[in-house]
């Protein structure tokens, strides 16, 4: 039989595995896993998807499936997403040890990174940074880019792990890495923020000024993100908060233990004058202020000692122990005792970190003492902790409570165990006197022990505390030396030995009988007993040389020979030192030396722990663990000695300027004064009394009621004015935010606009103020009943709904025109237009009229709005406003509050969007004071408060609007609506269609605009839609649904366009629709935005309503 392994030339063919009893049992060569391969070969998805099933089961099971990878890569490009996710997985393993055959599919994985599937795109993003190879850095790096703006959190939260992988592959890309966590650090979503912060730490640990904008919003955001996410992040400001804020226990006193002593220290005639010299010392410091973020870290982290993750509470401690004043440390002890009834690797490390922390802060675990008795269940390893922390924690007023303990510890099988007890009870005598000879006389005690390895230990501590007062322990001594017959210790008989060579004078008749006996064993010993018997020896020699100087020379002369150098080399000095050659006045000066080298009094040992000094590094860390620093580790900065500017953490938001104060409709007033007043800042005395004179005599009292509650909303208005501009300065955004966190819900629909437009428009082209109001009253007169219905939906009651439609026109002026702060620009003139020419001019620009017309401001809103509203009249459009519930009855106990995006101009912010809100008391009492309380205002948002609305009568409804800037993303406004007695939690989540606001171009600046948001920019279909819906009129009623845009004037009959800008950056959204077969109602749609997120929301939603 062969058992060769070389393959023979007749074999070289054959990849198949041979017989084993063909003599092939050993031959390596063979070709393995031949039926994986065959079915990665096949065409059919579920023979693939079988073979990978198998494939990574054996990667699970820690099986090397390298020589697979040729077959497996060939399947990246298949069209089933089970076997593809398989094969990503494969490569996320193997890439990096097959590098060559990776690099060969690079052009999959960049198709990958755009694949539909948010797992495919990870994974591909994944495959490509497990590429080591330097030579795809670009590839890698533009990647991320892509990853970074990615919608979908995971695939972000890949994109940061890729970013440390690339930095260690290529430093010299530190520059553009920075760039990419700047932008990754605004991201909101949860799941990104751990991440982010990771490879913060990898790249730029030092760049603190990065974190400056994102503190407040990691703080905020730390309770959600997952548990390693929350280690992270917590590291990473504890270092951001030691070099941001002042020390808080500098003016406190160093030593914690102070006020422990104090019960067994004070008398009564030093009391007050002890009591005295503190309150000077405390008048004489600095007071010190904790900065309100320092406070909010401390706060934010707190919850998290509920965690079930063990290393997420260490990570809350270590904070509060180098961050947190030493009063609140007491906050995060109950966490960490939870920690020990966890798992032994936990236990060991939470000990470790307690018995450092315990040295300097032993007050705050004294009340925990008995969770740190030891259970018969610990290993030896958590004993052993469990004791250093005991001793650790040890006071005059429980010693005798630990000693208990200990004693029986004393009596454990683990002879381990009993060692470290009997080394904690020298370290308890030694550190508290007054039990030192109590702690003295239960060690002797132990010297009867059965057990020779407690014997000795025993020894080994008593030397050590006999050095404290050896003259009041002779006896000791003694019992002791009788002990160095049945003691084989090695380091116990050395112990015996140096007590009484040290001690020679006080037992001068014991010490050279013990010599004697040593001499006779010399031969016989270990190292250091025979090196402590050549020091007894010697001492014995210079003070009773009569009795001992044969000895000495037979023991010196035995050591001469020893096989040990270290015993030779002793040996020779020690004779040279105490018997010289020489002259008599020479021997006689080295006897003196000698004796004050060998009999020198020595200082009694202090007996540390082994946690002393392990401070330096930070609390929890791998340092701190093994006492070294490593590789990696970061210390921790020393507080500044002056407070850092605390502005460095605002985020500036531009101020919002009112053109006009904002008017609110919708309340009650008790007397007319209010009214004269409130429109004392934009009409002439002459002028109001005219108007209030029309009023009386053309309007019921209803209307005359309802007149003067939109007096009184006027005059609240100059107030709210004021509360906006404090609170733009005050409450801005702590950081910029991800696009990509978005929450898709139904869109608003367009009203109210066409009555507020004319009217805005009537009183911008009047020249005079006197001649306001008759122009106002010639418009009104002009519109249409059904236009009144819809405009008088502001602060009307149920019970009179039938006789609102009395109300004069001059009225409803007052209700819309004369809010200027809430009216659209003016609206050109098209009504004589036919249909068809309309829809061919809308979208033109018109704004140099608009903006002319209103003396200023943004013509490009003007002009969109105009365009939007004079095709929506033309058409005969109706588009329905659809409300959002805000606050439910029951939950309101009463109040209900509904919301609604009303399309139309805000004048004090253009980049703010109106939301109009509509409270119904449902309950039997009046509510008053209804209005904004606490803004969470995250990522840039800003809003304009509406006036407080003083009373809300039973069954009456009231409207207000208030302006919010959502910075273009669809976060939620999370806000407080208050009454006077409760306080309710309410959001408002924006559809992504109304963050869009109408821009009315050109066609030739359309296509240019189109032109530079190709690529990644662009999002293209083909739709199908019935023959009878593909009107421009169907079209473009269903564009205006989903987004608020403004529809371009097209030389092509089949491309309808529609264009706007969103309303904070301005940035272009394009939409174009081009129907390919009228007859078969084909089409295909295209979004281009360079605000991805929102371009492919908007695009998804028009696909799906045009496609409907």
């Amino acid at each position: 039989m062969s058992y060769n392994n070389d393959r023979t030339s007749s074999a070289s063919g054959d990849d198949t595995m041979q017989d084993p009893s063909a003599g092939a049992l050993f031959n390596v060569n063979y070709k393995k896993h031949e039926d994986l391969k065959n079915m990665l070969d096949q065409n059919k998805d579920s023979l693939k998807l079988e073979a990978m099933k198998r494939i990574i089961g054996m990667v699970a099971r820690g099986k090397n499936a390298s020589m697979l990878f040729p077959a497996v890569v060939k399947n990246v490009a298949c069209k089933n997403i089970e076997v593809k996710k398989l094969v990503y997985v494969y490569l996320e393993r193997y890439a990096e040890e097959q590098q060559d055959l990776a690099l060969l599919s690079i052009s999959t994985f960049q198709r990958g990174l755009k694949d539909s599937n948010q797992m495919i795109r990870a994974s591909a993003l994944r495959v490509l940074s497990s590429i080591r190879v330097p030579i795809i850095v670009p590839i890698m790096l533009l990647a991320i880019k892509e990853g970074v703006n990615d919608m979908c959190p995971f695939v972000r939260k890949t994109a940061a792990h890729a970013i440390p992988k690339l930095y260690s592959l290529d430093s010299d890309q530190k520059e553009n890495l920075i760039e990419i966590i700047d932008k990754m650090l605004g991201d909101r979503t949860t799941l990104v923020a751990g991440s982010v912060v990771m490879a913060f730490e990898e790249v730029c640990p030092d760049r603190i000024d990065l974190i400056h904008r994102h503190f407040r919003k990691l703080c905020s955001l730390l309770v959600d993100v997952d548990e390693w996410g929350q280690i992270s992040i917590i590291s990473m400001l504890t270092r951001y908060a030691r070099t941001q804020f002042l020390n808080p226990n500098e003016h406190e006193n160093v030593n914690d233990d102070d006020d422990e002593d104090k019960p067994f220290y004070d008398e009564d005639d030093d009391e007050e004058d002890e009591d005295s010299d503190e309150e000077k010392a405390k008048n004489k410091r600095p007071k010190y202020i904790m900065d309100p973020d320092h406070r909010m870290l401390l706060k934010s982290t707190r919850s998290l000692l509920q965690s079930r993750n063990a290393a997420v509470v260490m990570a809350v401690s270590q904070l509060y122990y180098h961050v947190a004043p030493k009063s609140e440390f007491n906050t995060v002890v109950k966490g960490l005792i939870r920690l020990l009834r966890g798992r032994r690797e936990v236990q060991f490390i939470v000990l470790q970190n307690i018995a450092s922390i315990s040295l300097k802060r032993k007050s705050v675990f004294g009340p925990y003492l008995k969770s740190f008795y030891v259970r018969s269940t610990d290993p030896t390893h958590v004993r052993v902790l469990k004791l250093e922390v005991l001793t650790n924690l040890a006071t005059e007023s429980n010693i005798a409570v630990i000693l208990r303990e200990f004693q029986t510890y004393v009596r454990s099988s683990d002879k381990q165990f009993v060692a470290h007890t009997i080394q904690a009870i020298a370290r308890c005598a030694t550190n508290i006197t007054e039990v030192t000879d109590t702690c003295l006389s239960g060690l002797v005690n132990l010297l009867s022990n059965r057990d020779e390895s407690v014997v000795a230990e025993s020894v080994v501590v008593i030397k050590k505390l006999l050095q404290m007062n050896p003259s009041q322990h002779c006896d000791i001594i003694k019992e002791m030396s009788k002990l160095l017959d049945q003691i084989q210790v090695p380091m116990a008989r050395a112990s015996i030995l140096w007590l009484i060579g040290e001690y020679c004078e006080i037992v001068p008749k014991l010490a050279p009988d013990v010599l004697r006996k040593a001499a006779k064993q010399f031969t016989s010993q270990e190292e250091i007993v025979k090196l402590q018997i050549i020091n007894l020896a010697a001492k014995l020699y210079l003070t009773n040389s009569k009795q001992t100087k044969l000895i000495t020379q037979y023991v010196l002369q035995l050591a001469k020979y020893d096989q040990n150098y270290d015993i030779r080399d002793r040996a020779r000095f020690i004779r040279h030192l105490i018997m010289p050659a020489g002259e008599s006045g020479d021997v006689g000066n080295f006897r003196k030396s000698a004796k004050k080298i060998l009999l020198a009094a020595k200082p009694a040992p202090v007996l540390e722990s082994q946690f002393k000094g392990r401070d330096v590094y930070q609390i929890g860390s791998l340092s701190h663990a093994l006492n070294t620093e490593v590789s990696g580790y970061h210390p921790l900065p020393d507080f500044p000695v002056e407070k850092p500017d605390p502005s460095v953490r605002n985020v500036e938001v531009p101020k919002v300027v009112d053109i006009e104060p904002a008017k609110i409709a919708g309340r009650k007033s008790s007397s007319k004064k209010s009214k004269k007043k409130a429109k004392s800042s934009f009409y002439s005395d002459e002028d109001e009394e005219s108007e209030e004179e029309e009023e009386e005599e053309e309007v019921e009292d209803e209307s005359e009621e309802e007149s003067e509650e939109e007096s009184d909303e006027e005059s609240d208005d100059d107030d709210d004015d004021e509360e906006d501009e404090d609170s733009s300065e005050t409450e801005g955004p702590d950081s910029r935010i991800s696009e990509s966190d978005v929450g898709v819900t139904s869109p608003k629909q367009l009203t109210m606009s066409q009555n507020s437009e004319k009217t805005s428009d009537e009183e911008e082209e009047s020249s005079e103020e006197e001649d306001s109001s008759e122009e106002e009253t010639s418009s009104s007169e002009e519109e249409e009943s059904s236009e009144e219905e819809e405009v008088v939906v502001v602060s009307k009651k149920k019970k009179k709904e039938k006789k609102q439609q009395e109300v004069n026109l001059l009225d409803l002026d007052d209700f819309m025109g004369g809010s200027p702060a809430y009216t659209a620009p003016p609206i050109p003139v098209v009504n004589l237009l036919t249909p068809t020419i309309t829809s061919d001019l809308a979208g033109l620009s018109f704004g140099g009229s608009s903006a002319n017309s209103t003396g200023g401001g943004d013509g490009t809103n003007a002009t969109a709005s105009s365009g939007m509203m004079s095709f929506v009249q033309t058409t005969g459009m109706n588009l329905k406003q659809e409300s959002f519930p805000l606050l439910h009855r029951v939950t309101g106990e009463g109040l209900e509050v509904k919301y609604k995006f009303v399309r139309e101009v805000f004048k004090p912010n253009d980049k703010m969007v109106a939301v109009e809100l509509e409270f119904i008391n449902n309950h039997t009492n009046p509510i008053r004071e209804i209005s904004i309380g606490d803004k969470k205002l995250h990522g840039g948002l800003v809003v304009h408060d509406f006036q407080e609305i003083e009373i809300l009568e039973p069954e009456e409804s009231v409207t207000a609007i208030m302006g919010v800037d959502f910075a273009d993303t669809t976060q939620s406004l999370a806000f407080e609506l208050r009454t006077k007695t409760r306080k309710f939690n309410v959001s408002i989540k924006p559809p992504v269609g109304e963050l869009v606001i109408p821009w009315s171009v050109p066609q030739t600046e359309f296509l240019k605009s189109k032109a530079s948001l190709a690529g990644m920019n662009e999002n293209k279909s083909k739709l199908k839609m019935s023959a009878n819906e593909c009107t421009m009129k169907e079209i473009a009623e269903r564009v205006y649904q989903v987004a608020n845009l403004c529809r371009v004037p097209s030389t092509e009959n089949n491309i309808h366009r529609f264009a706007g800008k969103t309303a904070h950056n301005s940035s272009p959204l394009l939409v174009t629709f081009v129907m390919t077969s009228l007859e078969n109602g084909e089409g295909e749609l295209s979004v281009n935005c360079d605000k991805m997120v929102i371009g492919s929301i908007i695009f998804k939603q028009l696909k799906d309503k045009l496609g409907s």
